[in-house]
């Protein structure tokens, strides 16, 4: 029987999203990190590589926590032997993605046990020269796909509690505060459904053609701010639903009802 070792167990049960819109680029990832109830800690999941006034390329990750260290330790390597590919001389987002989808499936198959690969997920953007900016979900797989007008925004890991406020809100032509805060409350409705995300929080915020990445943020788990933001958030979403439009159609429902029964 093969033991598992430790880091092919754990796992990041995450949540990242990146928001691409004309104004810029919001990134914003959880830090927890899990392998069952006794073993939680801390990894970031934001990793960001640039060259001010040339380029700027953030990287969020999902997934196995060793394989996703791996790859990401292999493109620092990379940059610092200055190989012949690398993320700071690589011409295009698409050719940085099929990068990390390569180095990330090389891990996996050196992680593979009795046929199970221990599989990553992440998301690449930013901005190359004068280059559109955009955002990138690289699969497992290697394969990948980017934003598009209808769906402005990729996300990895526990998506599905923070997809809807996304789909209401989101939209190109939006400022990156807003962006940002629909990131943020995209983040709390995921804390607030699945236990295994949380705090610290971190946001980067990328502004279109600035190339350059100061705008870092991160909220520790006794931030002020997020629990400000939980509460009115929470206030709000009860508010509008005492505000919702009474149930007229349940006597209508009734009434038809009684009248398909007389007329059996």
């Amino acid at each position: 029987m093969i033991e598992r070792s430790w880091d092919q167990n754990y796992y990041k049960m995450t949540y990242c999203v990146a928001i691409s819109v004309d104004a810029g680029v919001v990134f914003c990832s959880d830090s927890l990190t899990n392998a069952g109830i006794d073993q939680v800690s801390t990894y970031s999941k934001m990793f960001h590589f640039g060259i001010d006034g040339e380029r700027q390329i953030v990287i969020l990750c999902a997934g196995n926590l060793a394989t996703s260290q791996a790859t990401i330790a292999t493109i620092k390597s990379d940059i610092k032997k200055e190989a012949d590919v690398n993320l700071l001389n690589i011409e295009t987002l698409e050719e940085a993605a099929d990068y990390i989808g390569d180095i990330s499936r090389e891990q996996q198959e050196k992680r593979t046990i009795e046929g199970k690969k221990f599989e990553a997920s992440f998301i690449i953007g930013g901005q190359i020269g004068s280059a559109k900016h955009e955002t990138i979900l690289v699969y497992p797989e290697g394969n990948h796909i980017t934003t598009s007008k209808d769906t402005p925004y990729l996300q990895i890991g526990e998506s599905k509690y923070g997809k809807p406020i996304l789909d209401r809100i989101l939209q190109p032509g939006l400022d990156l505060e807003t962006c940002a805060m629909c990131a943020l409350v995209s983040m709390d409705s995921t804390l607030r459904s699945n236990l295994s995300v949380g705090p610290p929080i971190e946001m980067l915020v990328y502004k279109t053609d600035s190339l350059t990445a100061t705008n870092l943020h991160r909220f520790e788990d006794d931030s002020e701010f997020l629990r400000d933001l939980k509460k009115s958030w929470d206030q709000l979403l009860k508010d509008a639903f005492l505000r919702m439009p009474p149930l007229t159609w349940a006597a209508n429902w009734d009434r038809l009802g009684r009248e398909r029964n007389e007329a059996s």
